[in-house]
Formats: C-alpha cells, sequence, structure tokens
C-alpha cells in the first residue's frame, strides 16, 4: 500500500534504533510531541521498556521494539512486529551506535598503535553494519510510505575535512574507530541517496553533545544535539544526500 500524505488518519510513523537513551531518546521525546507514533527500538529490552513508559506516560503515541542492529534475526522480528502495528514506515532514525574499546583510568579510547582488526570490527558491526542491516529490512515499509526518508546519525569526526584541520576538536585525538566507522556511514548513505531515488538518505551530525558516549563532557544539550535529526526527520518535502548539523552544512 502506498500512503499518499493527507489521505489517512494514520499519524507518521518513525522507528528509532538505540532509542532508550541520549539522543535516540531525545528524538523519541521530541518526535512524539509532534504526535507521531514512535517505535523505540533497543537491544536491551528492560531498559528500552522503561525509556516507553516515560514517555508514555507524558502522552506519547510510543511502542516498544526489540531489535539488536547486529544480528539478522532480531532484525527480521522487529520487521514482523513493526507490519503488525503499520502498513508502512515514514521515517527510519539509524542512531544505535557505539565509540569502541576503552582503556585506562580516564576511560580513553586506544589510541592508533594499539588497535587491532577486532577492535575496528565490534564498532563497525554496530555504526556502520548495523544500518545498512536495518535498512535493508526496513526497505518494503518504507517504501510503502508517501514520502519515506532515512535518517543517519553520523557526527562531524567522521568528516575528512574536519579531521584536517587540527584545531577542531574532532581532531584533538587520534583513534580509528568511531571517526572511521562514521566516515564509513557518510558514504554509505551518499550511495543509497544516489542508488534509492524512491527514499530520501540524510546524515545529521549531532554535534558535541552530553551522552554516555563522552561521559557527558559534551558541550551540548540533547535537545541541542537531536536539533539535526529531527529537522532532517521531519522535512517534508526535503533534501537527500546532505550532512547536516544544527547550524547547517556540515563538510564533507
Amino acid at each position: 500500500m502506498t500512503h499518499t500524505p493527507g489521505t489517512t488518519n494514520q499519524p507518521t510513523t518513525v522507528l528509532i534504533t538505540g532509542g532508550n537513551k541520549g539522543l535516540g531518546y531525545e528524538a523519541a521525546r521530541r518526535l512524539g510531541d509532534l504526535g507521531w507514533r514512535v517505535l523505540l527500538a533497543a537491544r536491551d529490552e528492560q531498559r528500552g521498556r522503561e525509556a516507553v513508559d516515560r514517555l508514555t506516560a507524558d502522552g506519547a503515541d510510543v511502542i516498544f521494539v526489540p531489535m539488536d542492529v547486529t544480528s539478522d534475526a532480531s532484525v527480521a522480528s522487529a520487521v514482523t512486529a513493526v507490519s503488525q502495528i503499520a502498513d508502512r514506515l515514514d521515517v527510519l532514525i539509524n542512531n544505535a551506535g557505539i565509540t569502541g574499546e576503552q582503556v585506562g583510568p580516564l576511560d580513553q579510547l586506544i589510541g592508533p598503535a594499539d588497535t587491532l582488526p577486532e577492535h575496528l570490527g565490534s564498532v563497525f558491526a554496530v555504526n556502520v553494519l548495523g544500518p545498512v542491516r536495518v535498512t535493508h529490512a526496513f526497505l518494503p515499509l518504507l517504501r510503502a510510505a508517501g514520502d519515506p526518508r532515512v535518517v543517519m546519525v553520523s557526527s562531524g569526526a567522521g568528516s575528512l575535512t574536519i579531521a584536517s584541520e587540527r584545531v577542531r576538536p574532532e581532531a584533538s585525538v587520534a583513534h580509528l574507530m568511531y571517526p572511521t566507522s562514521k566516515a564509513a556511514l557518510n558514504m554509505l548513505t551518499l550511495q543509497y541517496a544516489n542508488g534509492i531515488p524512491d527514499v530520501r538518505f540524510n546524515l545529521a551530525d549531532p554535534g558535541f553533545t552530553a551522552t554516555d558516549l563522552n561521559h557527558h563532557q559534551g558541550t551540548q544539550t540533547v535537545t541541542e544535539g537531536s536539533d539535526a535529526i529531527v529537522e532532517l526527520a521531519a522535512a517534508s518535502p526535503g533534501p537527500t544526500g546532505q550532512f547536516r548539523g544544527r547550524g547547517g552544512s556540515v563538510p564533507w
């Protein structure tokens, strides 16, 4: 079934991976406030259900969907669950992500000289292969919508331009895992946008936001960090193949 905006009473439906905390949770809260139906996906069922309980207590339409983005079986089960809730998916937000293995009393990321293939593998499994797995699985439901869009949550740390500017905080510490995974995600998203013109694919850079990924050292609130995510999710009609932060376009 093809959804044409304005011809149905069904709310806009969004699926958010890693939605139980941080940027994913804040995006869920904000889109729920817009009257959207939010499908909050999380690997940890207890934390996911607790997040849903908090959001629904404030009146939002939020449903928990168990999903481990690294598991084919888990993602397939999530597709089945979503298909029983809605006949389409208007927006997919691939938000789930990790920084990589840390070491030392200050929880510093492993440096380039000590990084092994397995360190990269675990990060790419979530940050790169996860979005590919989830996008592929949900593409039929996305294509059933009138203006389907996918928002990939990236980072300025994945920008080659920013990484080459030594004065930028994203370039102040060298490590191989997180930045390279986000650079790969950026290219993947461009290829999706080039190859699947009936779905809009964009990248959101939250900026240096206080989340548990950086031990809450970020200088932005999660509301500020989710600005670009919400903007790209809600833009209908809107762009495709763009890399945007809350201040506008982000250099590749």
